[in-house]
């Protein structure tokens, strides 16, 4: 018998399998509560498992570490159960829900964060960051999930805009961004996901994994462009009420604030 045929006749007992996983056995008695484990097969009083067992172990535990929630992974093993192929799925998730984002995390102390922002860095400035999930506060370090964000905003605050009204404008920019997103996912829904078969062939997801990467630097240009338009349409009407400001130097700075609340 060959190496491979032994070890697919292998058989463990419950303690064996959660040392061969490398999980607790009150672990593999929780996931065989969920049904994500199949029941052992019974040899008197005793419960045997086997190498699918090990295997089903052994996949639960990467999908957690890339993320996956046990109510994801029950579907997934569902769906293997039904002869579906396990790594096409996977695939297929991890092509169309690959980061937008490609940043790395930096990390500040406490002092170097204040350089920055001097005495606007206030506690309630701090906790509405984290809770825009800008940031997260370790102990006396700062850790920046957005690190362009974080620039930019240092850059804001150096011309003299405010820090706190800066992320006043964020809550509005993750709403107003979010119905953006929606709007996208939702047409890519529609006219592509819509389209396949129920459930999708593998030629079928690898199809809409391949639009959606064609698709992914599109959507990021015409993001882009419309917000290039709206801010050329924006400043056009703006400058047309700093005109009269800009040329009316008799005025005193009482009265060209006046003039410009009056708008």
């Amino acid at each position: 018998m060959s190496e491979e045929a032994a070890q697919a006749e292998r058989e463990y007992r419950i303690e064996e399998l959660a040392e061969a996983a490398g999980v607790p056995v009150r672990t593999l008695r929780y996931y065989q509560e969920r049904r994500l484990l199949p029941p052992p097969r019974r040899r008197g009083r005793v419960a045997v498992y086997s190498q699918g067992h090990l295997e089903r172990l052994r996949l639960i535990s990467e999908l957690l570490e890339r993320g996956y929630r046990l109510d994801g992974i029950e579907e997934l093993l569902a769906a293997w159960e039904q002869g579906r192929d396990v790594g096409e799925l996977l695939g297929f998730e991890w092509a169309v829900t690959a980061p937008w984002s490609q940043q790395t995390e930096t990390e500040m102390t406490m002092d170097e964060l204040a350089g920055l922002f001097g005495d606007q860095l206030t506690p309630e400035v701090l906790d509405e960051a984290a809770e825009l999930g800008y940031i997260e506060i370790r102990g006396d370090r700062i850790v920046h999930r957005v690190p362009r964000l974080m620039e930019a905003t240092a850059a804001l605050v150096a011309e003299g805009i405010p820090l706190a009204e800066i992320l006043a404008l964020s809550w509005e920019l993750e709403a107003a961004f979010d119905r953006i997103a929606y709007t996208f996912v939702r047409l890519a829904r529609r006219h592509l996901v819509d389209r396949m078969g129920d459930p999708p062939t593998p030629a079928e997801l690898a199809r809409l994994a391949e639009s959606v990467e064609r698709l992914r630097p599109v959507t990021r240009t015409v993001a882009d462009e419309h917000f290039a338009r709206a801010m050329d349409r924006r400043i056009r009407k703006e400058f047309t009420h700093l005109t009269p400001r800009l040329t009316a130097p008799d005025r005193s700075p009482a009265e060209r604030r006046a003039a410009g609340r009056e708008r």
